[in-house]
């Protein structure tokens, strides 16, 4: 799609300076940590289960619950970052996450520790796209998607964080210490982000926060309209809501009672999910920068991809053979920088005043399609082994619960089409350019490089 108009570093003190990469760096640490707080209760599922005696319905509430507050905050925390600056948000959300760790490490039962998860998803909610406000005031040009991603890629180390270290913990020093210990590292970024954080009024238009409360909703309202916001709900919606789930909640207990695979190794698939994030997400954003027409393309076929690989392993007959559950996991992997691609068409299709609220409408599809399946996928097991616990989890209940994922995804797929349709009918109302089908591009690529090819040869 197309970019809108940029301004210049040169005439813009302090963009794309050392003081942007020191503020890019603590902003990164920040979103590590909020992925730790996020991405603990995955690798602590087994311990809740033998913690609370709880069902999987009733276990999945702490993810569930922790996943909708996060969605349903994201357009509120939009509208905040517009109107009070994005750095204000980033501690907050800090300090939230901090006290709801507290709270999960002495909750004596189940609903004391929900109400834990909920104040770690309402702190998890103000940071990411705090933190892409953050890179959009302080950088331009063509780093900013690239930097995204490093964004979203880097952050993702804090699963490893909650795979090694916090499972280290846990399973030696106990539950409380293990969660006080995530508790104090928010702690940690907090004391780092106040003197290194600034909005930077002055820096960049649209740094600073909307005048009034109206004008915010405003420009929520304005950026709703955007079909290109549209846009990147539905790709955020249909690439990251399964690595989410697998990561968050679901995946250690199906590699590890599903499919019977050694807990070891289900950590390190976790830790191989990020490894992945890492190596593609910088693709990812070379692609998009200089294929800005073909975003959608790109998220489909990652899509494509993913259900290819569930396909597989669900069919599989048992034992499911490890090197498909590392395909599988690889092509999660890939889901995660992949969602990055929602915020880039937020990017492009929003001025930078009111990206908060666009790339807070984009980040509530990706986390509303994970917690309607995280619970779903609760409900099927626990119907399947009659509340038992996870421990009664087979292999055919677990292949029944991840087959919920399909018509969800599938849902998002056909609005994705649909909005992608309408924000391309719009490039052309307004500005004239057309993009049509993909293989029309391919072919047309094709025959150029084969005259070029007959050309060489000629000469």
């Amino acid at each position: 799609m197309v970019l809108p108009p940029e301004v210049t570093a040169g005439n813009l003190a302090g963009v794309n300076s050392r003081r942007s990469w020191i503020i890019f760096s603590v902003g990164v640490f920040a979103y590590l940590v909020a992925i730790t707080q996020r991405s603990s209760l995955g690798v602590a599922s087994v311990d809740a289960s033998e913690r609370f005696s709880s069902t999987a319905s009733a276990l999945s509430t702490l993810g569930v619950m922790q996943l909708a507050v996060y969605a349903l905050l994201q357009v509120p925390v939009g509208v905040l970052i517009d109107r009070l600056g994005p750095r204000a948000l980033v501690l907050g959300g800090l300090a939230f996450m901090a006290a709801g760790q507290a709270v999960v490490a002495v909750a004596p039962s189940l609903s004391l520790a929900v109400v834990g998860r909920i104040l770690v998803g309402a702190g998890d909610a103000a940071v990411f796209t705090s933190v892409l406000r953050l890179n959009n005031t302080w950088f331009t040009g063509s780093r900013v998607p690239q930097l995204n991603q490093w964004l979203g890629n880097l952050g993702q180390l804090g699963q490893v964080v909650s795979a090694i270290p916090f499972a280290a913990v846990l399973h030696t020093a106990g539950w409380a210490p293990a969660f006080l210990s995530a508790a104090a590292l928010a702690v940690l970024a907090i004391v780092l982000g106040i003197p290194v954080l600034s909005n930077g009024a002055g820096v960049s238009p649209g740094a600073q926060g909307a005048a009034t409360l109206s004008e915010a909703i405003a420009q929520l309202e304005a950026s709703f309209k955007r079909a290109g916001t549209r846009l990147g709900f539905w790709a955020h919606f249909v690439t990251q809501s399964s690595g989410v789930v697998f990561a968050l909640f679901w995946g250690y207990p199906f590699m590890v009672f599903g499919l019977g695979m050694e807990p070891a190794f289900a950590s390190g698939m976790l830790t191989l999910m990020v490894g992945t994030g890492l190596v593609i997400g910088p693709i990812l954003g070379l692609l998009t920068v200089r294929h800005p027409m073909r975003r959608s393309n790109l998220v489909l076929g990652i899509v494509a991809l993913m259900a290819v690989a569930w396909i597989l392993v669900l069919a599989w007959p048992a034992p499911v053979p490890a090197p498909l559950v590392v395909v599988l996991v690889i092509t999660l992997g890939i889901g995660g920088p992949a969602s990055q691609i929602g915020f880039d068409f937020a990017r492009t299709f929003n001025p930078r005043r009111r990206l908060g609220s666009a790339n807070g409408i984009v980040n509530v599809g990706g986390f509303t399609a994970s917690f309607v399946i995280m619970f779903l996928i609760g409900l099927v097991l626990d119907a399947f082994s009659g509340g038992a616990g996870e421990a009664s989890y087979t292999l055919d209940a677990f292949r029944v619960a991840m087959l919920v994922q399909f018509p969800i995804i599938g849902f998002g797929v056909v609005m994705l089409v649909r909005e992608r349709n309408r924000t391309r009918r719009l490039l052309a109302e307004e500005q004239g350019i057309q993009v049509g089908p993909l293989w029309v591009a391919l072919s047309r690529a094709w025959g150029r490089r084969r005259r070029g090819g007959a050309s060489s040869g000629q000469a």
